[in-house]
């Protein structure tokens, strides 16, 4: 069974990547400040399937020192890692120039510092075993911009510029990095939108609605398997059409 990280995986979108990937046979190792009800349901869901698996170490990426022998242990504990999806982040909005400057330096930690060590210790493993996938969660805002995501913004278009770098590095040892740009969904990021800014968001798109957490993970699944085999250094976007 192929081990996958997925960080933030115990509530909203990576939550709904664990459960996806589970199903299609594969080792999900959840990483979260804390467990949730939802994931331990999850986690005995998987197992009773009997296809793949859902375990959940703790850990709060945004104390930088606690990566590498996380990952160390989680390679003792469970073997090779074959995949690695940085999702977790803060989604923190605020007008740049009222931003605290501890808002913004947290922001920048966690949404691009921790993604980029978490990938430099786990890809150590992957070349090794000279075969992997690293998946990067930015967003649409990378590109088009939105009021009062300034830093946020910032910080997935910085990962958009390692995956594309990263995907030159490791693909001569059958590594593939991409990221994955997901648009306004349903997840916990977007409940202080009200309704009538959701409303105009699915109006803009070109399917008339907004992208569900499920569809971003089918993505997820789409990389890690046979057919993102020759897929590296792009950016796949799931927005219902948003930035067609």
């Amino acid at each position: 069974m192929q081990n996958v990280i997925v960080t933030g995986g115990s509530r909203g979108l990576g939550l709904a990547m664990a459960c996806a990937l589970s199903a299609a046979g594969y080792r999900i190792i959840a990483l979260a400040r804390n467990s949730t009800e939802e994931l331990v349901a999850a986690s005995r869901a998987a197992a009773d399937g009997g296809r793949g698996a859902i375990e959940f170490r703790a850990c709060d990426l945004s104390d930088l020192g606690q990566i590498a022998p996380l990952v160390k242990a989680l390679r003792a504990d469970f073997g090779p890692l074959y995949g690695l999806i940085n999702n977790a982040g803060l989604g923190t909005s605020g007008l740049l120039s009222t931003m605290r400057d501890q808002d913004i330096q947290r922001l920048i930690q966690l949404n691009t510092v921790s993604p980029i060590l978490l990938s430099k210790y786990a890809v150590r493993s992957m070349m090794a075993q000279r075969e992997g996938r690293i998946i990067n969660i930015a967003s649409i805002v990378a590109s088009t911009g939105y009021g009062g995501l300034s830093v946020y913004s910032a910080t997935k278009a910085s990962l958009i510029g390692f995956t594309r770098s990263l995907a030159r590095e490791v693909g001569r040892l059958g590594i593939t990095v991409n990221a994955v740009a997901p648009g306004f969904i349903a997840t916990e990021m977007t409940q202080e939108l009200d309704e009538a800014q959701r409303q105009q968001i699915a109006r803009r798109s070109a399917l008339k609605r907004m992208p569900d957490p499920i569809d971003v993970a089918r993505s997820i699944e789409f990389l890690l398997g046979d057919g993102g085999r020759n897929i590296t250094g792009t950016v796949l976007t799931v927005d219902a059409g948003s930035t067609a």
